[in-house]
């Protein structure tokens, strides 16, 4: 499949632009954002070509099967109805027979009246009015509404939202550092009520607050579906917020893991976050396949990554408060497509999910940029940036900004000649040998792919619609691959194997059954733990 497809690759990106409409022949509109992926080698034989694999893999057959509530997640029998989350205004979604979005609305009812409790000052903590929120989780649970609560920090009209998640004791001790245990409410995310890092982290928190709170349980709130769990730990039932196996960690955001979010921003602009969302599903199952943005960034993806061969994957958002989407996004890809079996157990051909990372600009400027302007591995760059800012005082920075932004795609493209380098060394009053060594310092090859999402501005909307649009596109991404996106077998051996060894650090079990490494490492851990004690 993928082979064929390399003899595509290989077009100079700049002379796409000859004479020819391709900025918007190659751009889709919606709803307030622009698409542009003209910045990319993407010729017209080429997009077709990409776009008939969506139909010979029956992409838009599983996309409706996705939102009819079939069992797409095959590994682990389960539907996949993260999208029912944000359905505010949808006809009835089924799942074995019921529609499940009475339940849903009636589970987003009540963590609205709780949040307007709290914010309202209703609900209070020993000491007074919360002031502060500490959510505990880890993976989706942690990444999605710390990422949404930092987006959206113009929008937060309620208490600070602090963030927990690493097993490593100095993560909650600095963000418990400073708070007042008698105005802070404790979230404590995870559907099992089981996962062993925030656990660890929950009792911890709960020992912090019983140094100055007679009932520490009454300040804490479950996100979990495990009642009898919750309920053992102390936390009443109307601060128990549940969700259905069908809704991954990593897709959560839109539902009860995303607590901390509305009781930041509120309800209203919540329901904006999630009316976003469900915009850009819309946009997904309607919209031709050639104006279907989820759909085109999945095969520029794959084109980048199956068919050009490039490792990676920055993304780069120019906006301070998205800086951790790069991370957010990081996990939707790698633990959806960081497979190597197809459904049916057979090898994935040309390769799986391609390493995402990125930084927010202009920072990474001064960073890696080196690398992705002169470096010797290709990185194809997804830009984003809003046209408009949320400090009307300070346009000038935010043009800076944007002016940053639009330039780097263009220098990746355009590159720097040795013509050009060398007039410049001139220029400077350098001849001769020295001239050409100055010269090919400053040499930028170009042709260097990038696409550019820009919107009117970063509203609760338009981030629900980001968030979407990247959801799908790892789907479209996985169904052509032939991947299952929405299991994550991948992380659990190290889990097993995590509780296998913690017995054999305390001195409880032998380690003469690991390797030779491992006992090394376990030893020198146990020899500073006995000079410790």
């Amino acid at each position: 499949m993928w082979a064929d497809l390399k003899a595509l690759c290989g077009a100079d990106i700049k002379n796409l632009f000859d004479g020819t409409g391709r900025a918007r022949d190659f751009s889709i509109t919606f709803d307030g954002m622009l698409f542009d992926y003209s910045k990319t080698s993407l010729t017209v034989e080429a997009r077709q070509a990409m776009l008939d694999l969506v139909n010979e893999r029956g992409v838009e057959a599983q996309r409706d099967a996705m939102f009819a509530g079939e069992k797409i997640n095959d590994t682990e029998r389960r539907a996949v109805l993260h999208i029912a989350l944000r359905a505010l205004s949808s006809a009835p979604i089924m799942f074995e027979g019921e529609d499940v979005l009475a339940g849903v609305r009636a589970g987003l009812t009540k963590m609205e009246s709780f949040a307007e409790e709290l914010r309202s000052g209703q609900y209070q903590g020993a000491g007074g009015p919360i002031t502060d929120v500490v959510n505990i989780g880890i993976g989706g649970s942690h990444l999605g509404p710390e990422m949404a609560v930092k987006a959206l920090l113009p929008y937060r009209d309620g208490p600070r939202c602090h963030f927990v998640s690493n097993a490593d004791a100095a993560d909650i001790h600095d963000k418990l550092e400073g708070l007042d245990p008698t105005r802070t409410l404790v979230i404590v995310a995870s559907k099992s009520f089981t996962t062993v890092e925030t656990m660890t982290n929950a009792e911890t928190a709960r020992a912090w607050m019983a140094r100055a709170v007679e009932d520490p349980a009454s300040q804490f709130v479950a996100l979990a579906s495990a009642e009898d769990k919750t309920k053992a730990f102390g936390i009443a039932s109307e601060r128990v917020f549940g969700f259905e196996d069908w809704v991954g960690g990593r897709y959560s955001i839109w539902g009860p893991i995303g607590l901390s979010l509305m009781l930041s921003i509120g309800p209203k602009r919540f329901r904006e976050f999630l009316a976003g969302g469900e915009a850009m599903d819309q946009h997904f199952v309607h919209a031709p396949l050639g104006q279907n943005m989820p759909v085109m960034l999945a095969l520029l993806g794959l084109w980048h990554h199956q068919v050009c061969g490039y490792p990676t994957r920055a993304v780069l958002p120019y906006d301070q408060r998205l800086a951790r989407l790069p991370a957010y996004f990081q996990q939707l890809e790698m633990e959806s497509n960081g497979k190597g079996v197809t459904m049916d157990g057979t090898p994935v051909e040309g390769g799986s999910g391609p390493v995402v990372w990125g930084e927010p600009g202009t920072n990474g400027q001064h960073a890696f940029y080196q690398l992705i302007h002169q470096g010797t591995q290709v990185v194809p760059c997804e830009f984003m940036v809003a046209a408009e800012g949320h400090e009307p005082d300070m346009t000038h920075q935010h043009e800076l900004l944007v002016a940053n932004c639009l330039a780097q795609s263009e220098a990746l493209m355009l590159g720097r000649t040795p013509a050009t380098a060398r007039r410049l060394m001139a220029a400077k009053g350098f001849e001769g040998e020295e001239l050409e060594r100055q010269a090919r310092h400053r040499v930028f090859k170009g042709d260097r792919p990038s696409t550019t999402l820009i919107y009117d501005k970063l509203t609760p909307r338009r981030l629900g619609q980001i968030i979407a649009l990247y959801e799908h596109r790892v789907f479209v991404e996985g169904v052509i691959l032939g991947i299952n996106s929405f299991d994550q077998w991948g992380v659990e051996l190290g889990k097993v194997l995590a509780l296998e060894l913690e017995p054999v650090l305390q001195g409880k079990v032998n380690a003469s059954n690991k390797d030779g490494s491992t006992r090394q490492l376990v030893e020198f851990v146990r020899s500073h733990w006995e000079v410790d004690e």
